[in-house]
């Protein structure tokens, strides 16, 4: 690029280029740029991962200036100046590839070259005048990439976090709202696919928002492996080139900015080459999406039909499902979570054989274990919303399909057995299979009980457990022949 009034000439310690003249990134991220365009996607897609590299530099600022190591005039642009990043301003600026060369140190100068020039702007100073204010001996002071890149990925990761689990438990009280509405509905529950026992409708979306509450007590739990960081640490973990006062320094910063409830980690040379606790918050964000894949599954199989499938339940329709069957409508919603959940399962795949490949003092693969972490969160995130605003909180019961399943299933017989004995309950099942017939009305008819204690046992409420047999229990092995148990 020709030197005009469009640009502005930087250097560094492989040459000169010129840098777009109302650029705030600079010559590193420059080079980036043309290094590694490969994701073609900047680390600005990913918002609280740009949040928390400025509440690093912010944090960083105000401890080296605490300690004495940077100006308090210097230190205060370098504040304000993240706190604009912060608040939501520059975001643009953060152009680099989400995946690169370098262990990140692409991501870090590109936050150091943005918040100086914020700087220098509030100064009244041209944007590359780093002789007043430096990204690299100015804002990056005492910091290595190395440090700050994975604090910056868990800050980001802590605050991304709280989104997700606010729509995880919004779609966890969606499912209980829809229990509560199923609550007196029997169907035939299914074990192998296979007829087993009557149950509740409500029951089985209780049980999908249960489930859901599991998994954010594992995230939360998880998150908290995130909260160990190593600022301090700077290229190895011995905290060369740092004041004794800064790690505690800027530890009580960062926690005050962040809000988290971080710490510095014991062992700053194991800290800053580990990425373990990458690995664990993957795979419990695997688990979730696993879990709510199952749960679109049985969504899916519910909704199957209209007229050749279980057809138990309907999902909102949203869409037109075929350009060649008319009136067709797919469970477009579940299918889309599927997708999310089988790419969250190929993330932790990707964090896994990242974290393995780390050598010796550091891993230099940390911005694939951090686009694939942000990324699942991304998709899960949305996909809850979209399966909780477009699916669960439409879905419907087909009653009186439910109620004519129930009736005719030879699965009922079951809750008679403690009444009549298995042998005799096996009879009369295979003789419902063959004749179609009514399960209680050939109990009746055999004398084995009358129709008022049958009537009794198969209510809903025996039938789904929810009013329990505590007593001692006659059981007729054979019809004459009883047996105290």
């Amino acid at each position: 690029m020709a030197p005009d009034a469009m640009t502005r000439t930087e250097t560094d310690s492989l040459g000169s280029m010129e840098i777009p003249a109302d650029a705030y990134w600079g010559i590193h991220t420059a080079r980036a740029l043309e290094n590694f365009p490969i994701s073609m996607r900047p680390i600005s897609v990913y918002r609280d991962l740009v949040v928390a590299l400025a509440m690093v530099k912010q944090a960083s600022a105000r401890a080296n200036k605490e300690i004495g190591v940077l100006e308090a005039s210097r230190a205060d642009l370098i504040d304000r100046a993240a706190q604009r990043v912060i608040d939501g301003e520059f975001h643009d600026q953060f152009v680099v590839g989400v995946i690169q060369g370098g262990a990140g140190t692409s991501t870090n100068m590109n936050a150091n070259e943005v918040i100086t020039n914020i700087a220098l702007e509030m100064a009244g100073r041209a944007k590359g005048d780093y002789a007043f204010l430096s990204p690299i001996d100015h804002t990056n002071r005492s910091q290595s990439t190395n440090d700050v890149y994975p604090t910056a990925i868990k800050v980001g990761l802590g605050l991304d976090l709280q989104s997700l689990l606010e729509e995880l438990d919004l779609l966890r009280q969606a499912f209980l709202k829809k229990a509560d509405e199923f609550h007196d509905v029997l169907k035939v529950g299914r074990t192998q696919l296979q007829d087993a026992v009557p149950m509740t409708l409500g029951q089985e979306f209780h049980g999908f928002a249960t489930t859901l509450g599991e998994d954010y007590h594992r995230l939360r739990e998880n998150a908290y492996l995130l909260y160990e960081i190593n600022m301090g640490a700077t290229a190895i973990g011995t905290g060369i080139t740092t004041h004794p006062d800064y790690s505690g320094s800027v530890l009580r910063h960062l926690r005050e900015i962040s809000g988290l409830d971080l710490e510095t980690a014991e062992d700053l040379v194991e800290s800053t080459s580990d990425t373990g606790a990458f690995m664990s918050f993957s795979s419990s964000l695997k688990r979730n999406a696993i879990k709510l894949s199952k749960i679109s599954n049985d969504l899916r199989l519910l909704s199957s039909g209209p007229q050749a499938g279980f057809g138990e339940i309907n999902l909102p329709p949203r869409q037109a499902g075929s350009s060649i069957m008319p009136g067709k409508v797919n469970p477009v919603i579940p299918e889309v979570v599927n997708q999310v959940a089988f790419a969250v399962a190929g993330a932790d795949l990707t964090v896994t054989m990242a974290v393995e490949g780390g050598q010796l003092q550091l891993n230099a693969f940390e911005p694939v274990i951090a686009h694939s972490i942000f990324q699942s969160i991304t998709w899960m995130r949305r996909g809850m919303r979209t399966l909780r605003v477009n699916c669960v909180d439409g879905i419907t019961a087909n009653r009186e399909r439910l109620g004519t399943m129930v009736g005719s299933s030879v699965g009922v017989i079951t809750a008679l057995t403690p009444f009549i004995g298995y042998t005799a309950a096996a009879a009369l099942a295979k003789t419902a299979l063959l004749t179609k017939r009514n399960v209680g009305d050939l109990v009746v008819e055999a004398g084995l009980m009358s129709r008022d204690e049958v009537d009794k046992q198969l209510s809903p409420a025996r039938l789904s457990g929810l009013q329990a047999v505590t007593r001692a229990i006659p059981v007729i092995t054979k019809p004459g022949d009883v047996e105290q148990h």
